[in-house]
């Protein structure tokens, strides 16, 4: 039997029992859509969590000394650690880190609080010191006003929510105060720009002094550093630098010589609590990190968190495609259902078709092609099914989300691999459905078909 020929009998067939067959393909169609919406849903959070991490730096490698990377970046206790048996993180380690191939620059993760004065306004606020090649990335491309003149200029760049805190407004950061149910207010950087930059900005802190009383002794005496603000940044809440409020030039930040925890377990001169070391190219993090250990320091990157994220999406992944399945799995038995029922009715066609020469494979064919149409045609309107449930999902949950202040968030995403494999599976599962009943048409003995009432 010729194609053509074999398609336009698959579809008469389809036809002339339309409402049994449209509700089999509707029945495949909820079990695609199912299918769709649930993996679209995995996806979708698997690339928020991967955007979030990718504006931290895929080329970015964060080195501490082994106590504290065994203590853990987010809580160490330094003063607690033998600094006989551990390698000092000191200026030594970061050149000879610099120096190791494929790293561009290591430079220490300067952070700190400090207490902020303008004018009559006093302010405390997470302070930062940059290096010179972060004026090119996304988060200081658009400063309004400019970047640092020079590494070592007495000059600051503040975070608009900051800015607008010097300037005597109450303002709410997004992505904090979750559970109340005022917006964060919405703020124009570059009109705050008008009003701070190239003022006076004061800084108190605490400067670790060396040599007080005793050899390898040091002292803790307040400074204080007056800075001129240049520009104001509208960091995105999804960088590493979303908590931060002033940003000072890395030279000149370290010539401060700010109290640091690390500082506590110094004897002679300071070591730093952590580098982070900037790769050429992010296939060469793996080999710096394998360096850096072997160096005496610990390392990680978002890399390794992104693998481990990887397997555990992976996991998450087979569980929802698992229940997306069976649905689609039920709707297989409708698919039985139908063409079983389409042999009893068509007993005597299937007769006459085998008496006039059609072979057993011939019928097969039949019922393959019609099987397989109800399986398309459920998985194209399945897809679409399932597309339209993953935006109301997505819709509602960014309704939510800024009714409580939040950020908007995509946590559903639907790529055309899924779409492609949404309609495969579908074709597949309908034609394994069709076995059974074409096999059991192929097998009938055209006598006693034509014999059938």
């Amino acid at each position: 039997m010729k194609t053509p020929d074999l398609l336009e009998l698959a579809t008469r067939n389809l036809r002339e029992s339309m409402l049994r067959n449209s509700l089999t393909t509707i029945g495949i169609s909820v079990g695609v859509a199912s299918l769709v919406s649930m993996m679209s849903l995995g996806v979708g959070l698997q690339r928020m969590i991967s955007v979030r991490l990718e504006k931290v730096g895929f080329n970015l490698l964060t080195v501490l000394n082994r106590g504290n990377f065994r203590m853990g970046a987010q809580a160490m206790d330094l003063s607690q650690a033998n600094a006989a048996d551990e390698r000092a993180l000191d200026e030594a380690a970061r050149v000879e880190i610099e120096r190791l191939p494929g790293v561009i620059e290591a430079y220490p993760d300067l952070r700190f609080t400090g207490e902020f004065a303008f004018g009559d306004v006093t302010r405390h606020a997470l302070t930062t010191g940059l290096p010179d090649s972060v004026k090119t990335t996304d988060d200081f491309s658009n400063v309004r006003g400019r970047y640092f003149s020079a590494p070592g200029a007495a000059e600051a760049i503040v975070d608009k929510y900051f800015a607008a805190e010097l300037l005597g407004q109450t303002v709410k950061r997004p992505g904090r105060g979750m559970l109340k149910k005022s917006a964060p207010v919405s703020l124009d950087a570059g009109a705050l720009a008008k009003d701070v930059v190239g003022k006076p900005l004061v800084l108190n802190y605490s400067e670790r002094v060396s040599g007080a009383g005793q050899a390898g002794g040091y002292s803790v005496e307040p400074r204080q550093a007056t800075v001129k603000i240049v520009g104001v940044a509208d960091i995105d809440i999804q960088s590493r630098y979303a908590r931060t409020g002033v940003f000072l030039p890395m030279k000149f930040a370290e010539g401060l010589h700010v109290m640091q925890a690390a500082d506590l377990r110094a004897t002679s001169a300071p070591v730093y609590n952590m580098l982070i070391v900037r790769v050429r190219e992010a296939g060469q993090v793996q080999k710096v990190e394998d360096a850096v250990k072997k160096m005496g320091f610990g390392a990680f990157s978002i890399q390794d968190a992104m693998r481990s994220l990887r397997q555990g999406f992976a996991v998450f992944d087979i569980f929802l495609g698992v229940f997306g399945s069976l649905a689609l799995a039920v709707a297989s038995i409708g698919i039985v259902n139908t063409l079983v029922m389409a042999i009893l009715e068509r007993r005597r066609e299937i007769g006459i078709m085998k008496a006039i020469g059609a072979s057993d494979s011939d019928v097969k064919r039949v019922f393959f092609a019609e099987a397989g149409a109800m399986g398309v045609v459920g998985g194209v309107v399945g897809v679409l099914f399932g597309w339209l449930i993953g935006r109301a999902i997505s819709v509602g949950t960014n309704i939510y989300l800024t009714r409580q202040g939040a950020a908007n968030v995509e946590v559903w995403y639907v790529s055309w691999w899924l779409v492609a494999g949404a309609i495969g599976f579908s074709l597949v599962v309908s034609l394994l459905a069709g076995w059974y009943p074409a096999s059991r048409a192929s097998r009938l003995d055209p006598v006693e078909a034509l014999r059938y009432e």
